[in-house]
């Protein structure tokens, strides 16, 4: 996205956001557009962060390096762009590595569901007010089956890391193309 297109899209969301009164009322189209627009911007800015940094830490010391990489710094990447866009960035999925990941509420199932379902992003209200966008991951790049496909698929060292860091990953058996979960961005207000 272009940066200009970028800040009107934030200017548009960060006013009709502000704008809004206490009582709930359901979001306008215009505001609709806005969040997604801005949702898409920030997902696709974290997506390539985190691949970029994944990507570099296998030419640093393998799929087995990776795994430790992601173990201790996708957490603080993501809290890192959720802070510089005052949004609250998650990963999540019914088949999590990390169980931070995993889906806890009910408004996130549905969600989920409707993920599953349509395979588009969309924006959802909470009972709060409070906008959420929520965007599929899918199974893009080959390199992401080394970590996330079937046994045969990831080495054994790899496995060996994935059992020592995440003792209850279930994030296997993937196939490039799957869904492997969703982006939800909590704007805040």
């Amino acid at each position: 996205m272009r940066p200009i297109v970028k800040i009107l899209s934030f200017l548009l969301v960060f006013a009709l956001y502000s704008c809004k009164n206490e009582n709930q009322k359901p979001l306008s189209e215009a505001e609709r557009m806005g969040y997604i627009s801005l949702g898409d911007s920030i997902s696709n800015e974290m997506q390539r962060v985190l691949l970029q940094n994944v990507g570099k830490a296998i030419q640093k010391g393998g799929t087995e390096y990776a795994v430790a990489f992601c173990n201790e710094r996708a957490m603080p990447l993501t809290d890192s762009l959720s802070a510089f866009h005052n949004v609250k960035i998650q990963r999540l999925t019914d088949k999590n590595r990390n169980p931070n990941n995993n889906i806890k509420t009910s408004l996130d199932s549905l969600a989920w569901e409707k993920i599953k379902t349509d395979g588009t992003d969309f924006v959802k209200q909470g009972e709060n007010g409070k906008v959420y966008y929520y965007k599929p991951i899918v199974m893009g790049m080959a390199t992401c089956i080394k970590c996330h496909g079937s046994q045969a698929d990831i080495s054994e060292h790899t496995q060996k890391t994935l059992r020592l860091k995440y003792p209850f990953d279930k994030a296997i058996g993937y196939s490039q193309g799957d869904l492997r979960g969703m982006w939800k961005i909590g704007f805040e207000e």
